[in-house]
Order: structure tokens, then C-alpha cells, then sequence
């Protein structure tokens, strides 16, 4: 999809769009009060200043859209509408032996203990044992800390998203 035609989309229908990049409505709310956009910077600059003015119970919104690192039954069931995303940003986890996953699987239970939600990462160009250490370090973070760090993630996500999906 070309900007031009995610500017002349029906309301209902760029919302649509704009939750395949990030699952917080009021993100999503917001991209689409936001249009027209003039341009590719335009559109990606409004994204994440939108993105850093919402609440911490939107980002927790938006983190409980994505699947666990490495659990890929979930991205199938669960998480329909971003598998195909989620697939290619997950893909350095994708062929990786069983006892990598089941570390990534023990870490992701110890984040979500310790944090109360998912480990969010933009797995993208990352190995799983490159997440496996990232896990490992983050769960040493204060919470405060640790949920601007996952928002920072969770934007680099939002942003690969939109120029995946409007061909930016």
C-alpha cells in the first residue's frame, strides 16, 4: 500500500491497517486523526510522537498484542491478523535448537513474573541466542526502567511495521 492510499482509505479501514503495526487503540485512534500525511518522515514522526505521549497502560496494551519470543503455536492461534509480521520478525528464532528454546521459554516466564506482561523485543536481524541474552539482562532492570525499554522496542517495532506494510 502506497501512502496516497492509505491517505484516501475509509476511516474503518486505515485503523485496520494502523492496528497491524501497533495494538494500542488509542495509538491507532490517533494515526488515523492524524491523516493526511505529506510524507513518509510525516507519517513516521507522528507515529512515535503519538507513541511516547500514551500512557504506560497503553504501551501494556499494545506489548499484550504480540506473542512470546519463540512461541510460534500462539502466533498461529492467537495472533492471526500480525503472524505473517511476527513470523518474519522472528525469524533468527526459527531454527534453533531445542535447548535455546527452552532457555527463551524460561525467560520469558521469569520477565512476565517479574514485569507482569510478555518480553517485547524487535527480534528483527536477531539471533535466539542473542534474545536469549537480552532477556537475561533486562530481567536485572528495575520495572521503571524496564518499561521504557520495552516501549523503546515496542516503537522500533511499530516503525518496521509501518514501512513494511505501506511501503515506505
Amino acid at each position: 500500500m502506497t501512502l496516497k492510499e492509505l491517505n484516501n482509505l475509509p476511516e474503518y479501514e486505515a485503523l485496520k491497517q494502523f492496528s497491524i503495526c501497533c495494538g494500542t487503540f488509542k495509538w491507532v485512534e490517533q494515526m488515523g486523526n492524524s491523516r493526511p500525511f505529506q510524507n513518509k518522515n510525516e507519517l513516521l514522526k507522528m507515529a512515535e510522537k503519538i507513541w511516547f505521549s500514551l500512557s504506560g497502560q497503553d504501551w501494556l496494551e499494545a506489548f499484550s498484542h504480540h506473542p512470546k519470543i519463540g512461541d510460534f503455536e500462539s502466533l498461529r492461534s492467537k495472533f492471526q491478523k500480525t503472524a505473517k509480521l511476527s513470523e518474519f520478525e522472528q525469524k533468527g528464532i526459527s531454527h534453533v535448537s531445542e535447548n535455546i528454546l527452552r532457555e527463551i521459554e524460561k525467560g520469558n516466564q521469569l520477565y512476565e513474573n517479574n514485569f507482569g506482561y510478555i518480553f517485547i523485543v524487535c527480534a528483527t536481524g536477531k539471533t535466539a541466542e542473542e534474545m536469549l541474552v537480552l532477556i537475561n539482562e533486562r530481567l536485572k532492570n528495575d520495572p521503571e526502567a524496564e518499561l521504557l525499554i520495552a516501549a523503546n522496542e515496542q516503537n522500533k517495532i511499530t516503525r518496521l511495521r509501518l514501512e513494511k506494510l505501506f511501503d515506505l
